[in-house]
């Protein structure tokens, strides 16, 4: 798989998400996890996305974006209970799909109707982690015979591991994301360049109207939009105003787009005018950091030899990045894995991966840098999904 995803250039990934058999990709999907099941002697697995808390699980498992509950037991058998079932009807890939309105939009209801006259050797099901202690008792009491299981080290971790490595239509869905990203971004330099850009309101909604106009579902996450004044903060707040952007010092722009649930993340540094050589310092070690990074970002190699040698190269001029190097990317903008010092010591790169590489760096009086790239992992290397880059005007 990995030696054609190496390949998947241009045109390529347009063809992958066009001739893709949603419904087969689902149940491969569907038939690892029950394999996870049978290793752990799970009899069966309630999955819930709600307004409550949400979980891209069950996207993932069958297509089905938002609301709903699913059920998967033992036999590989799927069953989504959506919320909407005019929305399922166009976008779910599951075995059976029974609306929610059946079960007087009570998930509980629905796993006990649904288990009831399921049978297996161990009659354990496992609920999401998050359960809070009296819904899980109400679980309990609902499902008779069974073993309600609630507990960290779950299918549904199991089910968030398999995510951080993507397979061929996951890997060109985000690549389509990644191209209109570094599309945009080359039309917020040239409407810059040619004066039609002032504020951070003029690109952040920019990018949200020019999105949706080619095809993508929303922004990945609340669009960062930081002027010369504000450009200090991480994560600028509120995330744009009216203040001025791409201006005469630095600005940031931190955006990504979703296209079929995939997300894109880059963050971009305009640089212009006369800068201090305190700022063009900043500027400089950021670059640095981002290509000598990236040389490590390689299948099997130690995620935190990456993070050790950006902040090696911030050290040594006495500086340091107030967040990590990186993080997995998917139908949630922060997924595995995680490329920081929360990473563990023996995790490695693998091909699959989808990482953002963002080195940083910030100061009240300066202004702050980041570069942020989103970087496939490849069987013998790296491939660098978006165009961000440092543009000094």
């Amino acid at each position: 798989m990995e030696q054609k995803i190496t390949e998947l250039t241009g045109k390529d990934f347009d063809s992958v998400i066009s001739g893709a058999d949603l419904k087969k990709i689902y149940a491969g999907r569907r038939e690892r996890l029950v394999q996870i099941m049978r290793e752990k002697n799970i009899g069966a697995v309630v999955f819930e996305d709600s307004e409550d808390k949400r979980d891209c699980a069950i996207r993932y498992l069958t297509g089905h974006p938002s609301d709903a509950a699913l059920i998967i037991t033992l036999d590989g058998f799927s069953t989504l209970v959506p919320w909407d079932e005019n929305l399922a009807a166009i976008k779910a890939h599951a075995d059976k799909v029974i609306p929610s309105t059946k079960f007087d939009r009570d998930n509980i209801r629905a796993a006990s109707e649904v288990l009831k006259n399921f049978s297996c050797e161990n009659p354990t099901v496992a609920i999401p982690p998050e359960t809070t202690f009296i819904r899980h008792q109400k679980f309990v009491d609902a499902l008779k015979g069974w073993t309600v299981e609630c507990k960290e080290d779950s299918i549904h971790t199991a089910a968030k591991n398999m995510r951080a490595r993507k397979d061929e239509y996951e890997i060109a869905c985000t690549r389509k994301a990644c191209s209109i990203t570094s599309g945009m971004t080359d039309e917020i330099i040239r409407m810059l360049s040619d004066g039609k850009i002032h504020t951070e309101i003029d690109v952040a909604l920019f990018a949200e109207r020019r999105l949706r106009e080619l095809g993508c579902e929303r922004t990945s996450f609340d669009t960062l939009a930081a002027g010369p004044e504000r450009s200090f903060a991480i994560h600028a707040f509120p995330g744009y105003t009216n203040g001025s952007w791409g201006q005469s010092g630095i600005s940031l722009l931190d955006y990504g787009v979703c296209f079929e649930g995939y997300a894109s993340d880059c963050t971009i540094t305009v640089a212009r005018g006369k800068l201090s050589a305190e700022q063009t310092e900043i500027l400089d070690l950021v670059q640095k950091a981002a290509d000598e990074c990236l040389k490590l970002y390689k299948p099997g190699k130690p995620i935190r030899d990456a993070v050790k040698a950006a902040d090696d190269i911030f050290a040594e001029k006495g500086k340091s990045m107030p967040h990590g190097l990186g993080h997995g990317t998917g139908l949630e903008i922060h997924e595995n894995p995680f490329v920081s010092t929360r990473s563990p010591e023996t995790k490695l790169f693998e091909s699959g991966n989808i990482v953002t590489l963002e080195p940083g760096l910030y100061d009240p009086k300066l202004g702050g840098c980041r570069l942020e790239n989103d970087v496939l992992i490849t069987d013998d290397g790296n491939c660098v999904l978006t165009n961000s880059r440092i543009f000094r005007m």
